[in-house]
């Protein structure tokens, strides 16, 4: 088993890990996400998107996406309306119109005009109880009604001490596959649980393992092509003081930013990492 705080590199193998990100790292366009998670009043929201509106990036160069609560999502598109910034729904049902309260369908967002969905995430795992299997499902159906996808995985603290990591993540990315065809609209995102809101995150050399890793997941088991498309994207307690170290990883492709992102002014600073990508 690995030490405690490693990542076991024993499988998938190291030896054609970087093949597909050094030959297409640079052609990969930086997505960074905002997840606003349960968070925000009418006031505080429009204060954050005034701020949003003000920050500049070049957009032919990083996708910015924005994740604000169901209740909020479409003022929040509203608002940001004319600008390079979209919104994303946090969540979403497997399931159609009907008799379902409390919830909201793929269907729903799409005639809403809101482009993109965070599914799996650690706290629908966690707290809600949302299965490999009932992601993945769920997955498919977004897809097939039109979203794009924000795809996330990660594992938990006693998962990666146990030496568990790229088992629970390749594990997470199967169920995905299973229920994915096309992934020219799917963004994974890489979220350790232990490093979620936590202040702790994996160093730039980990979190490029893992990502290395899914990429070499998705070459074996989807195709090489989709391997070196398919952005791979970091997440957990990301902040300004961090973003452009890990940005420098080739496997890197951006960042889903929780608290972070609800100062506009911060969120500005991660945004503008996409520009050490010309330093690779």
């Amino acid at each position: 088993p690995q030490s405690r705080g490693t990542i076991s590199t024993h499988s998938p193998t190291t030896r054609t890990r970087t093949t597909f990100s050094r030959t297409m790292a640079s052609e990969r366009k930086f997505f960074v996400g905002g997840n606003w998670k349960c968070t925000g009043t009418k006031d505080s929201i429009k204060t954050l998107v005034d701020g949003l509106k003000e920050v500049q990036f070049d957009a032919s160069r990083v996708d910015v996406v924005v994740a604000p609560t169901f209740l909020h999502l479409s003022g929040v598109a509203s608002q940001l309306a004319g600008s390079n910034i979209v919104v994303a729904a946090q969540n979403c049902g497997k399931h159609g119109a009907g008799a379902f309260t409390g919830s909201h369908s793929a269907q729903m967002l799409v005639d809403a005009d809101i482009p993109w969905v965070i599914l799996g995430h650690s706290e629908r795992r966690s707290i809600f109880g949302e299965t490999d299997e009932l992601i993945g499902e769920k997955a498919g159906v977004a897809l097939a009604a039109g979203l794009k996808l924000i795809a996330c995985i990660g594992e938990s603290l006693e998962e990666r001490e146990a030496g568990d990591t790229l088992k629970v993540v390749l594990r997470q990315v199967a169920a995905y596959a299973k229920n994915i065809s096309d992934w020219s609209s799917v963004v994974i995102a890489y979220e350790p649980v232990w490093a979620i809101g936590t202040g702790k995150t994996a160093t730039p050399e980990d979190a490029q393992t893992v990502h290395a890793a899914i990429r070499e997941y998705l070459a074996k088991e989807v195709s090489a092509e989709t391997a070196a498309a398919t952005r791979v994207i970091y997440g957990g307690s990301v902040k300004a003081a961090n973003s452009d170290s890990l940005a420098l990883q080739k496997d890197i492709d951006g960042f889903l930013v929780g608290g972070a992102s609800l100062n506009a002014a911060e969120f500005g600073v991660i945004i503008s990492a996409y520009r050490q990508k010309s330093n690779l």
